[in-house]
């Protein structure tokens, strides 16, 4: 391999154009080859990756002899559609986006994923790495004594706008409850180590998008839920979601409760996308709360700024391609691998349907 790691990168919507930004700011790595059919993504796309050359299709991207590793980051319900054809065309290492699949026929296809290529798939999770959530998980055992309970609460601006408007509907996006919360599902996994059992869900559309019409269709896509999973090791985690509550000094809460205490991080919103409350922007911030009369003791996490501007995900997008990095340089296994990533989506669909029905969906009726 050669010194430099040069990538391809197939969308460049926003987060296609976030991944750009976080490798440009990686030690030894460019942005080699880009595929983006829209026009006027492809101008911003060449604005941040100048060096780049543009590709008009996957598998031309995908002729390119120097390329290293792929990122997919274009819609939701495409990212199977381009795991078949890497696979089938040059299977390199690739970072795909979450949600990884949309559908359930989706989910058997990626069953057939050549094992060779599946296992130097890494699915994008970058909550994960974001530093103030980084710090809650790596102390969370130490403060809480082992997780009982788990709350995630997101409340932050609605959908933003996508090229031919496809997050405004369930069909594209698998549901608000794979799009936007694959990412606490996968969470919840990471933090409680065990596997979930039972899902229940109360959600809905009750305030975004319902004055919107794309070809006579009104968006069907949720704005606000709460999900609460049982696991099999006997926790439980809740998440409570309102995407039209913008305008919070913190857009994210997560507290971790145990025999021993709790453990909270506060992440702010992205300042590019929302006004934030009081002063300023608001430091990330990570608070123990043992269970002893000296009290809790919060420390702020702050974020190098140069990380901020490179996207909306506090720093995260930028340590998981560090990480990524690493993996494709020496050949070691990703992190977040195709298994958790079918998980995270096995779990929303679950929450989906528990919504719908009105009733308490047992995991295994959903994925089979």
């Amino acid at each position: 391999m050669a010194s430099t790691l040069n990538y391809g990168i197939i969308g460049c919507g926003m987060m296609g154009r976030e991944h750009i930004l976080n490798i440009r700011l990686l030690p030894d790595a460019r942005v080699a080859v880009i595929c983006e059919p829209d026009a006027e993504m492809r101008r911003q796309a060449a604005a941040l990756a100048p060096e780049a050359a543009f590709a008009d299709s996957p598998e031309s991207l995908l002729a390119e002899p120097s390329l290293d590793a792929v990122v997919i980051a274009s819609p939701n319900f495409t990212h199977v559609d381009l795991l078949e054809t890497v696979a089938r065309t040059r299977p390199l290492p690739v970072l795909v986006e979450k949600p990884l699949y949309t559908s359930h026929g989706d989910r058997r296809r990626l069953d057939r994923l050549p094992p060779g290529f599946a296992a130097r798939v890494w699915v994008a999770m970058e909550y994960r790495y974001m530093p103030p959530l980084a710090a809650m998980l790596a102390e969370a055992d130490s403060v809480t004594g082992g997780i009982r309970m788990l709350t995630i609460r997101e409340h932050r601006y609605p959908f933003l706008r996508k090229v031919g408007d496809w997050n405004r509907f369930n069909a594209y996006t698998g549901g608000t409850l794979v799009e936007k919360c694959c990412h606490f599902f996968d969470l919840m996994r990471l933090a409680i180590r065990s596997d979930p059992v039972r899902v229940m869900a109360s959600a809905g559309q009750d305030v975004n998008h319902l004055d919107e019409s794309y070809a006579g269709r009104t968006p069907d896509i949720w704005d606000n839920g709460y999900v609460i999973v049982d696991f099999a090791n006997g926790a439980r985690a809740m998440l409570e979601l309102c995407m039209f509550a913008e305008g919070g000094d913190y857009q994210e809460e997560v507290t971790a409760v145990g025999a021993k205490g709790k453990i909270e991080a506060l992440v702010p919103a992205p300042a590019a996308h929302c006004e934030t409350g009081g002063d300023g922007v608001p430091i990330p911030k990570v608070v123990a709360s043992p269970r002893s009369p000296r009290g809790p003791v919060a420390r702020d996490v702050p974020v190098d700024p140069v990380l901020l501007e490179a996207g909306d995900h506090n720093g995260g997008t930028y340590y998981q391609h560090r990480l990524f990095l690493e993996s494709v340089r020496n050949g070691t296994p990703p992190e977040v691998t195709l298994a958790d990533g079918a998980m995270a989506v096995g779990m929303g669909h679950a929450a989906q349907e528990s919504a719908l029905l009105g009733r308490t969906v047992m995991f295994r009726e959903t994925v089979g």
